[in-house]
C-alpha cells in the first residue's frame, strides 16, 4: 500500500520548480487525492511531469545514467532545466498506510566531475510515534555514495548529528550512479527502505498501444499489464486461471461499459493460450482483439487495469481520450473514481485535454499546468481560481467551467 501526499520536482526540464500537494518542506497545501487530473495546454509540462514519474521509476530498474538517456531524454544535459545551475531534484511526501506517520524521500541528481549524472544526495526521514511537531528523523542519509541507514522500523537521526534511537549502520555505495534505496530495500533488517523501495516499484506507467495489444503472445499468464499493453490476452489467461468465476464476472461489467458489445468471453486455445472472443451487435461470429477498433481494445484494457486482482498502488495514464468515444469518458473517469476510493492502496494520476473527462472531476482533483514568462511550468488547483469551487459546488460541471475559460 501506499500514496503520494505531495511531490516537487525542481530543474527537470520544463519543471523547474513545481509543487503539487503537501511536502514537509510545505505544508501549506492539502495533500493530493487518490485521483490527480493534470490538464492545460500543448507543451505546459502535462508530459513533462509523466516522464518525471517514469525517470524516477527507470532509476529504479538501472541507474540515474542509463534513466537520463532511456526513452530518448537525451541525457542529463538535455533533461536538466535550461540555463539551471542547479541539480535536478525530487521531494516525495508518502504516506504508507492511511493512519500511518508520512515518510519524506528526497532525491538529488548532479553531474560529477567526470561529465557523468549520479547520485548526490538520498534522504529517507520519518517522525518519531506521536510526535506531531518537529523535524523528522533522518533513518537514510546518503552524500556522494556515503552515509548511513537506520535498521528496524523505528529510530533515526536529527540535522544536528545525534542518534535519537536505533540501530544506525555506516553505508558506502560501490557505484555512485545507482539508488541507496535499491541496495538497502532488498535487505530485511532495513524494512522502512524495503516498504517504500516496493512502493516506487509498484508504479505502473501507461502507454497502451492497440497495435501492441494485438500480438500474439506466447501461452504464458501475467499478472499485470506491461506498459504498452502487448500482453493484453496474458492478463485475461492470468485472471481466468486465478478465478474463472470472477474473472466472468468482471468481463460482464466491462462489457456494459463499452457500447456495441453485447459479450466478451474467454477461449482456450489447444496450447492453454486465452485469446478473448467479442461479440457485437448485427454479428453471428465474434471477434478477436486482432480484429477489434482501437478505442474498444483502449477502453477495455483501462477497465482491466482497474480490476487487477492486486493493483498497482500508482498508475500514470497519459490521455486516455485519444481514439475514444467523447461520451464514455466521463464514465471511464467516475469508474477510476470508484475504483481508487478514498484509502491509501492505490493512486491514479491522469494527463487530459478533455472537459468531458474533467466533467465528472472535483475542484480539488484537478491540477493546471500553465507556463509562466521564462517558458517553465507553474502547477495550480483547479479549486484556487476564483469562484470555480463556489460554482462546482452550485452544480457547474467542472469540465465545462474549463471549456468556458473560467480558468486554466
Amino acid at each position: 500500500m501506499g500514496k503520494i501526499l505531495g511531490i516537487a520536482i525542481q530543474n527537470y526540464g520544463t519543471l523547474k520548480n513545481i509543487k503539487m500537494g503537501q511536502l514537509f518542506s510545505d505544508r501549506t497545501g492539502r495533500e493530493l487525492d487518490n485521483m490527480v487530473a493534470i490538464i492545460g495546454p500543448n507543451g505546459s509540462g502535462k508530459s513533462s511531469l509523466a516522464d518525471a514519474f517514469g525517470f524516477i521509476s527507470d532509476c529504479i530498474s538501472s541507474d540515474v545514467e542509463s534513466a537520463c538517456d532511456a526513452n530518448n531524454r537525451g541525457g542529463y544535459d538535455q533533461l536538466i532545466s535550461q540555463s539551471s545551475n542547479d541539480a535536478i531534484h525530487f521531494e516525495i511526501y508518502y504516506r504508507e498506510r492511511e493512519k500511518s506517520r508520512p515518510i519524506t524521500y528526497e532525491l538529488t541528481i548532479a553531474k560529477g566531475k567526470d561529465g557523468r549524472p549520479y547520485v548526490k544526495e538520498e534522504r529517507l526521514r520519518q517522525r518519531r510515534p506521536n510526535n506531531k511537531s518537529g523535524r523528522p528523523l533522518s533513518f537514510l542519509h546518503l552524500l556522494d555514495g556515503k552515509g548511513y541507514a537506520f535498521e528496524g522500523v523505528e529510530g533515526g537521526q536529527n540535522d544536528e548529528g545525534t542518534v535519537v534511537e536505533g540501530n544506525k549502520e555506516t553505508v558506502e555505495l560501490a557505484d555512485p550512479r545507482k539508488l541507496g534505496i535499491v541496495t538497502l530495500g532488498a535487505m530485511k533488517q532495513y524494512s522502512r527502505i524495503e516498504k517504500f523501495l516496493t512502493f516506487l516499484k509498484s508504479w505502473y506507467l501507461c502507454y497502451f498501444s492497440p497495435d501492441s495489444a494485438r500480438q500474439i503472445q506466447t501461452a504464458a499468464p501475467t499478472q499485470h499489464l506491461n506498459r504498452t499493453g502487448s500482453n493484453l490476452n496474458n492478463v485475461a489467461q492470468y485472471m481466468y486461471r486465478e478465478n474463472p468465476t470472477e474473472f466472468r464476472r468482471i468481463l460482464d461489467d466491462i462489457q456494459t461499459k463499452i457500447s456495441n458489445i453485447t459479450k466478451i468471453e474467454p477461449m482456450k486455445l489447444p496450447n492453454g493460450q486465452i485469446v478473448l472472443e467479442f461479440w457485437q451487435d448485427g454479428f453471428n461470429q465474434p471477434f478477436f482483439s486482432q480484429r477489434m477498433s482501437d478505442g474498444t481494445l483502449k477502453l477495455f484494457a483501462y477497465y482491466l487495469l482497474l480490476h487487477e486482482r492486486n493493483p498497482r498502488q500508482l498508475v500514470f495514464v497519459e490521455e486516455p481520450e485519444n481514439g475514444l468515444y467523447h461520451k464514455h469518458l466521463a464514465d471511464l473517469a467516475i469508474e477510476m473514481k470508484r475504483n481508487v476510493g478514498t484509502g491509501s492502496s492505490k493512486q491514479l494520476f491522469v494527463t487530459t485535454h478533455s472537459p468531458f473527462f474533467v466533467n465528472a472531476l472535483s475542484p480539488e482533483q484537478v491540477w493546471v499546468f500553465e507556463k509562466d514568462k521564462d517558458g517553465f511550468t507553474v502547477a495550480r488547483q483547479a479549486s484556487e481560481y476564483d469562484f470555480v469551487k463556489a460554482l462546482s459546488e452550485e452544480g457547474a460541471s467542472l469540465g465545462d467551467l474549463w471549456y468556458s475559460q473560467y480558468f486554466g
